[in-house]
């Protein structure tokens, strides 16, 4: 029979993981005394997960030490409203005993291993304990109230750990739990799940811990870390039902660390290929940032985008995005969508026509538009031999879908832009016969400044960029203290305003919105993310994402 094992049943499991993702997020708002640091750099539960495990998530410090960051009583409230339906009270009850290691981990895509009743995947919750009799005590509380409310218990002896669930009927949810040895809580929606715990306790070869792949991927942990997350990417893709047609990396790892200024979520992908980067590492922020005006939604800098389609961080980015749509995605038209549509109406291939020639550095931007569903773009590019080629390449592009090249200037600076002559009627009188208007539309204009040359959609915004030197995104502080964050050397930035592009993210990924929903309180102070890739090791790709905060 198909039991709905939910992890969303547990109901102390999923109480507490929601108070810990509730928590962080009113932690993040607000500066993070010193002494907040998670007490160990690895989860001690990977011992009770399989190394075959989809995922494993863990926060490695009390949750108390985020509640007294709380205002206004808003975590005491949930924690209340959480743990009133099972008759448990948190800091009665919980709070006495727990320690500073919460992990929840996927420890199988099918419990039973059965496909004919369906997929059935093992949650496996484990809380570190400090006080082992206080937490026995808890365990038998949880399930004295759940035969309350008409669960029939059941308990067994397991390799010396004493097992409790209920026998729920197949409509409800099954919860299992053990506490072990005089370290751990362990909750699951299944004994089995209790018991491969044990069984991978007991084998170390079967757990976490030994495989090599995770071995390598905590080395690449920070110090300091308050949460760290595992993916066993072939699984995981697997878990979604997906054959990936390129898969370069096998594993990822993400730490969070706090930072003054917001939260850096570092992340390493693993691989046992030779990889390399797109482009040499830079030391500092590239010059082309200068031209593009603080008021930018989205910028993305770095050099050489010659190789951007075969580099393995565009490898990523199709493994990545076929995880996530099912399908392999351009990672072009996801990155600069806007700049897509121009390619369609020109009737050019980016890599092919632009990016080619792109051997320097380079900055692309949009500035969204309040009244547009389109936003204004810049492309900033280092002046060189093939750059002036590119630019011959796309006069004559332009002259075959019949624009013209026109002189043109703003402010003593010469520019040439791209036009094309449309007609419109006017009104007029009946008697003499119609009349028309001849309109010189701009479809694109480039100019040289300095040693860069910039292309930009319209006059607007080459205006812009003439008459606001001084006010750069390279000379914004806000951008400032988020590049900050990010070690060097590293490939450049991707730098979004979140309050400036939210709209524009939103049509192009629906599903941001429900994230939205569901970490209301981070989203709104949400500032900016900053996101870039680090690191010399040649089987691995590391990189982070820093979220700056309104209130940081």
């Amino acid at each position: 029979m198909n039991r709905q094992r939910s992890f969303i049943g547990f109901i102390v499991a999923g109480a507490i993981a929601l108070l810990i993702v509730i928590a962080s997020f009113y932690w993040f708002f607000t500066k993070s005394p010193a002494n907040l640091i998670a007490s160990t750099s690895e989860p001690g539960a990977a011992i009770f997960v399989s190394k075959l495990s989809p995922a494993m998530v863990s926060l490695l410090t009390n949750p108390d030490r985020l509640q007294a960051l709380e205002r206004e009583e808003e975590l005491s409230k949930l924690k209340t409203s959480l743990f009133a339906k099972s008759g448990i009270d948190y800091k009665q009850d919980v709070q006495p005993w727990l320690g500073n290691e919460i992990t929840l981990a996927i420890t199988t895509l099918d419990i039973d291993r059965d496909p004919e009743n369906g997929q059935q995947p093992g949650y496996l919750l484990a809380l570190a304990t400090k006080q082992p009799e206080k937490s026995r005590e808890f365990v038998e509380l949880l399930f004295s109230k759940r035969a309350l409310s008409g669960a029939t218990l059941a308990v067994e002896e397991y390799k010396g750990v004493k097992l409790i669930y209920d026998n729920s009927q197949p409509e409800k949810d099954l919860l299992a739990g053990a506490v072990v040895g005089e370290g751990f809580v362990l909750f699951a929606n299944d004994p089995k799940v209790l018991k491969d715990a044990i069984n991978n306790v007991q084998a170390p070869d079967l757990n976490l811990t030994s495989s090599p792949e995770y071995q390598k991927a905590t080395k690449e942990l920070p110090k300091g870390g308050l949460a760290v997350a595992f993916l066993n990417l072939p699984v995981v893709a697997k878990w979604q039902g997906l054959e990936l047609s390129e898969q370069l990396y096998n594993s990822e790892i993400i730490s969070l660390v706090l930072n003054p200024k917001g939260l850096l979520a570092e992340t390493t992908f693993l691989t046992s290929s030779e990889i390399l980067t797109p482009s040499a590492p830079l030391s500092k922020p590239v010059g082309a940032l200068r031209y593009v005006p603080a008021s930018v939604g989205l910028a993305i800098s770095g050099s050489n985008l010659s190789n951007l389609a075969e580099s393995d961080l565009a490898k990523l980015w199709r493994q990545a995005t076929a995880t996530i749509y099912g399908s392999g995605q351009d990672v072009v038209s996801r990155l600069a969508k806007p700049l897509v549509d121009v390619q369609k109406r020109w009737g050019i291939n980016l890599p092919e026509d632009i990016f080619s020639w792109v051997q320097g550095e380079y900055a692309i931007a949009l500035l969204p538009e309040k009244e547009q569903t389109t936003p204004h773009w810049i492309f900033v590019v280092e002046k060189s031999e093939s750059v002036e080629q590119g630019i011959a390449r796309l006069d004559a592009i332009a002259s075959s879908n019949g624009l013209s090249i026109n002189p043109l200037t703003i402010d003593q600076q010469k520019i040439s832009a791209w036009t094309e002559l449309t007609t419109a009627a006017k009104k007029s009188d009946p008697k003499e016969g119609a009349s028309f208007s001849i309109e010189t539309k701009v479809r694109g204009l480039h100019t040289t400044l300095g040693n860069y040359e910039i292309f930009t959609s319209d006059l607007e915004t080459i205006n812009e960029i003439l008459t606001t030197k001084d006010n750069s995104l390279i000379d914004n502080p806000n951008f400032q203290d988020s590049i900050a964050a990010i070690p060097l050397p590293n490939q450049g930035y991707i730098y979004l305003d979140w309050t400036k592009s939210q709209n524009l993210l939103e049509r192009q990924v629906p599903i941001l919105k429900l994230a939205e929903v569901l970490g209301k309180p981070f989203f709104d102070n949400l500032r900016s993310l900053t996101v870039s890739s680090y690191g010399t090791d040649t089987r691995s790709l590391k990189g982070g994402v820093f979220f700056q905060l309104k209130n940081s």
